[in-house]
């Protein structure tokens, strides 16, 4: 199969769809790979260290879009490159695709196979290559929030662990999953006061155990939500449903509530942001201020760590990409059933039911064009 990757273009996202070393492995099961020029320099890999490992270096995105079987991405595909999908290609990447009409409905109406790394499944309902990037987020909305949190960038002027003699400020990490994990534990070991929110009497079991004394644990109801944000110094948003929006939990109202110059820091916002006062933000503008309140709500957070998250992502997404350019999509897709449930659109249908139930669209199952 010829698989090809191109440079995102996503503002300030400097990660890659391949890494040299994955371009190799597919080279060497005999496929063909190519690569738009500069893709990699984000990551330190310059256009001779993908040459030294078999790619063809294309001088544009519009050969690869053109002539690929397979494009393999990071970022869902910006408007421009949307444009060049085509029908029987295949399109392996994050998606998100709940709360953007706009790239479902060109998705739809490409005909393209699109695959999305956030539904592909793994063993008790995980979400094996959401999971790098989750923990990834997790653990830079810590320094995010605290850098937010600094006077000269609008904050309260807090230091998240305090010194001798001065309190530690509160966070409060809404969802205790792996963004949650991470963010409490970076947050934690930092010396600040840390409760975590969740409704799963088992995840706040395991997070007790985990954190013991480091971290609190609170039943996520709207009492105790309202109780945790009014207190907060630094809020977390870290809910996931997996393909669906994230809920509102954090209400405008209860904006009002809290103590001026806190800090919201919204992970969900791929999903649509789980406070209804968020709205997307780039590296470039990471945050904006309602009611005195600081948000940070950058879409492709883990893109400012971008070689740290390239090669944490293509260690998950690559045995994935080997199976589908060894064996074409669907004898791919049939064959694991967790990579099955990556299947968001085909053919000009939606095969993912919780982005048809957001979106409106009459949903078609995946094993209808497996069998």
């Amino acid at each position: 199969m010829r698989v090809g990757t191109v440079r995102e273009i996503k503002n300030h996202e400097y990660r890659v769809g391949l890494t040299p070393e994955s371009v190799r492995e597919l080279v060497v099961h005999g496929h063909e790979v190519w690569v738009e020029a500069g893709a990699g320099l984000g990551i330190g890999a310059a256009d001779r260290d993908y040459e030294a490992a078999g790619a063809v270096i294309k001088p544009d995105a519009a050969a690869i879009f053109a002539s690929c079987e397979m494009v393999v991405k990071v970022k869902e595909p910006q408007a421009v490159e949307r444009a060049q999908l085509r029908e029987g290609q295949i399109l392996f990447t994050y998606l998100h695709l709940a709360p953007d009409p706009e790239q479902t409905a060109d998705l739809v109406k490409s005909g393209v196979t699109a695959i999305a790394y956030e539904t592909v499944t793994g063993p008790g309902n995980q979400l094996p290559l959401l999971k790098p990037m989750s923990q990834v987020a997790g653990r830079m909305s810590i320094q995010a929030g605290a850098t937010a949190l600094e006077k000269a960038h609008g904050g309260r002027g807090v230091l998240l662990g305090g010194v001798p003699g001065v309190l530690p400020a509160k966070v409060a990490v809404i969802g205790g999953g792996v963004v949650g994990f991470n963010a409490a534990q970076m947050a934690s070991g930092l010396g600040a006061d840390v409760t975590i929110l969740d409704r799963d009497p088992e995840v706040l079991e395991r997070l007790g155990t985990h954190f013991e004394s480091r971290a609190k644990t609170r039943f996520s109801n709207r009492a105790n939500l309202a109780d945790c944000v009014a207190e907060a110094d630094l809020v977390i948003g870290a809910v996931l449903i997996p393909g669906a929006a994230a809920p509102k939990l954090v209400t405008r109202e209860m904006l009002a509530t809290m103590k001026p110059g806190a800090v919201l820091v919204d992970v969900a916002i791929d999903q649509g942001g789980c406070f209804e006062t968020s709205r997307a933000t780039t590296h470039a503008e990471p945050t904006f201020v309602v009611d005195g309140i600081v948000h940070y709500c950058v879409a492709n957070m883990p893109g400012g760590v971008a070689r740290t998250s390239t090669y944490a992502l293509n260690n998950v997404t690559l045995p994935h990409t080997m199976k589908i350019a060894d064996l074409g999509w669907k004898a791919a897709l049939a064959a694991n059933p967790h990579l099955a449930a990556g299947l968001n659109v085909h053919a000009g249908e939606v095969t993912y039911e919780a982005v048809a139930r957001e979106l409106g669209y009459a949903y078609r199952q995946v094993g209808e064009f497996l069998a």
